[in-house]
């Protein structure tokens, strides 16, 4: 045993001493050899010439970058091992918070399906709703939204009058009074909210324009409110005004707004022009507004290339039709009395004359029966109401605004376009001012047409004026070959007249429409060879119509020069 002993203790002696000697080796490596290390460079640096100096102290630097290495990665790896148990620790904790969050969506959802239970048995539904709160994790059928509307549906259309009468036996019993009063409103309350929900479920299902026949269904039951049929064109400036100063804090002149107004009663389409943060969008939105109609802003996207991104397209293969908001509102102005507006938001972003090329020609029309848009070849039983044989009709409640951006980022807008429309420059801000606080107004478009029409009639332009403007024309085509054409025509007798009753002149109305649609034509053509018969053409406005006449125009005119 002795000499078993003996072996041992020799044979573990020297493996402990092997491993010191390692450990010493590495100490003595890393640690303690260094002054070795040193002594033997310093002893051989003084003896090397320049060359064998840069390489003792290249060679130096490397065997210290050795251990440096080492402890950098040791380091390293503490720390990365410090935050992994830390990390480890934080998500046990945020598992614990994430369990106790679901344990509570369970339990609500478990409240809320009792409730709805209890609505539906009481409406007369005899078959029970299963729950679904904790048991979700384990169940593998849940009911669905569809079953428990299917269900609510059907004990309100089938077992009407007799849940009617359960209802009354077991509220005698339990209640009196009031009670009775509030369980009576209670079941009636769920009734139109189960059958809501099952019309909306049906449309959804079986409909092809789901958007269009939910329309239909918001406007079942509305009422409309009572409108002001006294109101004048010039007290509807005013008001407007008023309103987007108390109400919106939104500052606009009066010239601005009787251009609107008036640009409304000579065309479909208004175009506002200008620098961004003049208003463009804020003031068909706030004009929306205060008729207590909002508009429905439509952003234009720099993709749109035909009708089909304004009015939608008839999907083949799922057999519905893909409704857009812009098909929407001009389906729902259809169903108001009340002025309607669609702004087109940055109109210029993709080239107008593209996808609005059909609306603009059916606007054209002269009967307004024939402003009918084509959306489906046939009609379908389910399809929405004031779709006739798969077509849609403008309505004449119903503008069009739209805002455009003159910079790289746009396209021009075309002749084409802007001889339908009536543009409107908003190159500043207006003042602010205080008013009084004013309400909205509710008019038809009806009464809001009427009052165009009276103004024609009460304001007919003077025939001393249509002569000078006669003179211009010819002067144009003379020298420039520039028509005002019919269409401008019409428009200037429409526009003309309710600029006047709005609170403007003849003479400035017919300035602005001089200046926006026909010397605007100056734009497209080479200024360069017609830029001293300009200086003519100011001559001969301020000779016709006087010095200061027409102030807008030969402010253009000059724009124009100086530009190009």
């Amino acid at each position: 045993m002795s000499e078993f002993l003996g072996f041992a203790w020799e044979l573990l002696a020297k493996v402990v001493y092997n491993v010191v000697a390692v450990v010493s080796s590495i100490l003595n490596l890393l640690v303690f050899g260094w002054v070795e290390y040193f002594n033997i460079f310093m002893t051989y640096f003084t003896t090397f010439d320049l060359v064998g100096k840069i390489g003792a102290v290249i060679l130096f630097a490397m065997l210290i970058a050795v251990p440096v290495l080492i402890v950098a990665i040791l380091i390293h790896h503490y720390r990365i091992n410090r935050r992994l148990h830390r990390d480890d620790t934080s998500n046990k904790a945020l598992y614990r918070e994430i369990g106790r969050l679901n344990k509570q969506v369970l339990d609500l959802m478990d409240e809320k399906n009792k409730l709805l239970a209890l609505k539906v048995n009481a409406m007369g539904g005899t078959k029970q709703i299963p729950y679904v709160g904790a048991s979700a994790l384990a169940d593998d059928h849940l009911p669905t939204v569809g079953n428990v509307v299917g269900a609510a549906a059907g004990a309100a259309a089938g077992e009407g009058a007799a849940a009617t009468a359960v209802m009354s036996g077991n509220a005698s019993l339990a209640l009196d009074g009031a009670g009775v009063k509030d369980a009576a409103a209670a079941m009636a309350k769920a009734t139109v909210e189960a059958k809501t929900l099952a019309e909306e479920k049906e449309i959804a299902q079986a409909n092809r324009f789901p958007k269009l026949s939910l329309v239909d269904l918001k406007y079942r039951d509305w009422e409309s409110p009572v409108y002001d049929d006294a109101i004048s064109l010039e007290d509807f400036v005013d008001s407007f005004r008023a309103f987007a100063c108390s109400q919106m804090k939104l500052y606009y002149t009066p010239e601005i707004i009787r251009r609107f107004v008036a640009g409304m009663a000579a065309s479909k389409l208004l175009i506002l022009e200008g620098i961004s943060g003049t208003g463009k969008t804020s003031l068909p939105y706030s004009f929306s507004r205060y008729l207590d109609n909002p508009a429905t802003i439509v952003s234009v996207q720099p993709s749109f290339r035909d009708r089909t991104e304004v009015l939608g397209y008839f999907n083949e293969f799922s057999k519905r039709f893909n409704e857009t908001e812009f098909l929407r509102a001009v389906y729902e102005a259809g169903l108001r009395q009340d002025p309607s507006m669609i702004v087109l938001d940055e109109m210029n972003l993709a080239r107008v004359e593209y996808y609005f090329a059909e609306i603009l020609s059916v606007l054209e029309m002269p009967s307004h029966d024939e402003w009918v848009l084509d959306l489906v070849p046939t009609q379908w039983a389910a399809d929405p109401k004031a779709l006739h044989d798969g077509k849609l009709t403008i309505p004449d409640s119903l503008w069009f605004i739209g805002t455009a951006n003159n910079d790289d980022s746009t396209f021009t807008i075309t002749d084409k376009v802007y001889d339908r429309a009536i543009p409107i420059e908003l190159n500043e801000r207006a003042d602010a001012f205080e008013c009084e606080p004013h309400e909205r107004v509710h008019v038809t478009a009806d009464h809001l047409q009427y009052l165009f029409q009276k103004a024609k009639v009460e304001y007919v332009i003077d025939e001393e004026l249509l002569q000078k403007m006669h003179k211009l024309d010819q002067y144009l085509q003379t020298r420039f070959k520039l028509a005002f054409g019919n269409r401008i025509i019409k428009q200037m007798y429409d526009f003309i007249p309710v600029y006047v009753a709005c609170g403007g002149t003849e003479l400035g109305g017919m300035d602005y429409i001089i200046a926006r649609k026909v010397l605007k034509k100056f734009e497209s053509m080479n200024v360069s060879f017609v830029r001293d018969e300009m200086k003519g053409l100011i001559e001969y406005i301020e000779k016709t119509f006087g010095e200061g006449g027409l102030p807008d125009s030969v402010m253009y005119l000059q724009r124009i020069q100086n530009f190009y």
